[in-house]
């Protein structure tokens, strides 16, 4: 079976202490990039052996290099600038400090871009495992970088919005074929963009700067399938469309019905990781949108270690069977269980117990 998994995961792991004190001493000058890169090397093997043993078809590096879920792969883009960004209030107060950044100038994907040896180290420890890998969508940089960005509105870099969404196209297309080039044949676009597409408060905020959201909307769409419409025939491309995830706290509320249209029936992915273990997803009405694409349902939180019913996760998966055939849902947690290198508020045994309900869950269900 070709990805997504009847048992899948989203990507990242709670970072190991030896890892959070080797990156602490690292910040502090007292050890080297080098030093710090072999301790990661050392806990992204053990992880891929863990998630072997739990059952997992397709392996991840956890993300245990990165701070943050996105902003490691965009700083490291050509025309990206980075700055200090105050978040009082973000997360339910969860957040207060964060990092912002702004399309300064004109956008390219650097050949060197550090996240391709990541993948080949990942590659070379999944052995005969599949290697997924997981990097923001393009609508991160679209819409936190230009729409959303009072930066870029003080000092555009292109003379039109077209203009951005033409280069941020073709950042991603060379993307995704360096990681093709590197072996990659699982990746995955992980986009809380469209977030602010479903919630009413977002969609509020985007019409006070101008934007009609609807519009912008179809916009998005246009920009994903432009990215993904030239991968290689063999690569798997997914989409995780998550409600954010800092501290098992969440940014949007909402259900999937204002975008339904526009992403699943337009939007030429393989697959849609989508977040369904709360009321604030909303209902599996708007899957009647989806086409031939997989559809990974995240009925698994990752915001707390209660585990799940395993009768409810069948009842669920049937109720969402109702609008896309069984044969096309898969399974996995909503989201996953360190966006950034703080981590959820779970312990780390709660993230195996969890993918290990999502394994056997999903034996029962597709037999």
């Amino acid at each position: 079976m070709a990805p997504p998994y009847r048992a899948d995961q989203v990507g990242s792991f709670l970072r190991p202490q030896v890892l959070k004190e080797a990156r602490a001493k690292f910040q502090e000058g007292l050890i080297s990039k080098e030093e710090l890169r072999a301790v990661e090397d050392a806990e992204i093997v053990k992880l891929v052996d863990k998630q072997k043993a739990v059952g997992l078809t397709a392996v991840t590096d956890g993300e245990f290099r990165r701070t943050w879920w996105h902003l490691d792969f965009i700083e490291a883009i050509q025309g990206i600038e980075v700055f200090d960004l105050d978040a009082s209030g973000l997360f339910h107060g969860a957040m207060s400090k964060a990092k912002g950044y702004t399309v300064a100038s004109k956008l390219a994907f650097p050949a060197d871009h550090p996240f391709l040896e990541d993948f080949k180290f990942l590659k070379q420890a999944a052995g005969e495992h599949v290697a997924k890998f997981t990097i923001p969508g393009p609508n991160m940089i679209f819409y936190s970088g230009v729409v959303n960005s009072q930066k870029y509105a003080d000092h555009p870099a292109y003379p039109t919005l077209e203009d951005a969404a033409k280069d941020i196209v073709q950042v991603y297309r060379n993307a995704i074929q360096a990681f093709y080039d590197a072996g990659c044949r699982y990746l995955q676009l992980d986009d809380t963009s469209w977030g602010a597409l479903f919630s009413d408060t977002f969609r509020e905020k985007i019409r006070a700067k101008g934007y009609d959201p609807d519009k912008l909307m179809k916009t998005f769409a246009d920009i994903t399938i432009e990215a993904v419409e030239q991968k290689p025939a063999d690569m798997v491309i997914t989409i995780h469309i998550c409600r954010g995830n800092f501290k098992s706290s969440w940014l949007y509320d909402g259900g999937y019905e204002p975008i339904a249209k526009e992403l699943f029936s337009r939007v030429n992915v393989d697959g849609f990781f989508l977040e369904y273990d709360s009321d604030r997803a909303g209902d599996f009405k708007p899957l009647r949108h989806i086409r031939g694409q997989r559809v990974v349902l995240g009925l698994v939180t990752t915001k707390t270690g209660e585990m799940e019913n395993m009768e409810d996760i069948k009842r669920r998966v049937r109720e969402a069977a109702e609008y896309v055939p069984l044969e096309q849902l898969c399974l996995s947690p909503q989201c996953g269980f360190a966006s950034t290198e703080e981590g959820n508020a779970v312990a780390d045994q709660d993230q195996w117990n969890k993918l290990g309900l999502v394994v056997s869950a999903a034996k029962q269900i597709w037999n």
